[in-house]
């Protein structure tokens, strides 16, 4: 007979001797977090597979240092620094390979509107220089206020608030009047 694990169903630790069983923790973190991070991870490279790939290393190397990352403040906010390095990592070993000109790309285009503004929003973020891409990212698409932005990345908060007004001055510069407008709508 098979052993019931946390994956079937079966929660294998109560939850007061949940800090003895990292791995029962790091399952419970996967199954509540992996959404978001896959959302942050989207909006981080612009492709699905990419996304997927990131959130896929993004948590190997979490679980690899489960211990430690459990043992942190905020879990999720470290996790969040990691997915941020390693697409700080990609980007700038994509940047030494060859330059990057999504301008010239062509992306197929969505029946539906509100996809193509969508696809047009994920193609302007990826014109913004990662650091302001990341501030941008992290308040709106995670919700976070600028204080825990800048304890994330390790800068003031007067840098997030700098790079945030900047980048949104550039999406607003880069974007089509319909999009423009749905943007405005989020931003303060």
């Amino acid at each position: 007979m098979r052993k019931q694990t946390f994956m079937d169903g079966a929660d294998p630790a109560p939850p007061h001797k949940r800090a003895e069983c990292p791995e029962v923790a790091f399952e419970d973190f996967v199954a509540h977090r992996s959404a978001a991070l896959f959302r942050g991870a989207y909006v981080l490279t612009g492709s699905r597979e990419a996304a997927e790939d990131l959130v896929q290393e993004t948590l190997e190397r979490a679980c690899r240092r489960w211990r430690k990352v459990a043992a942190a403040e905020s879990p999720e906010a470290y996790v969040r620094r990691i997915m941020v390095n390693l697409t700080n990592d990609r980007w700038r070993r994509f940047r030494r390979s060859k330059r990057l000109d999504l301008m010239g790309e062509t992306f197929p285009a969505d029946e539906y509107a509100r996809l193509d503004s969508r696809d047009q929003l994920i193609r302007a973020l990826l014109q913004l220089p990662m650091g302001m891409r990341t501030v941008v990212v992290l308040r709106y698409f995670h919700d976070m206020p600028d204080a825990e932005i800048a304890a994330d990345l390790g800068i003031s908060a007067t840098t997030v608030r700098s790079q945030l007004a900047r980048g949104l001055d550039k999406l607003r510069a880069q974007l089509p009047s319909p999009v423009r407008q749905q943007t405005e709508e989020v931003a303060p």
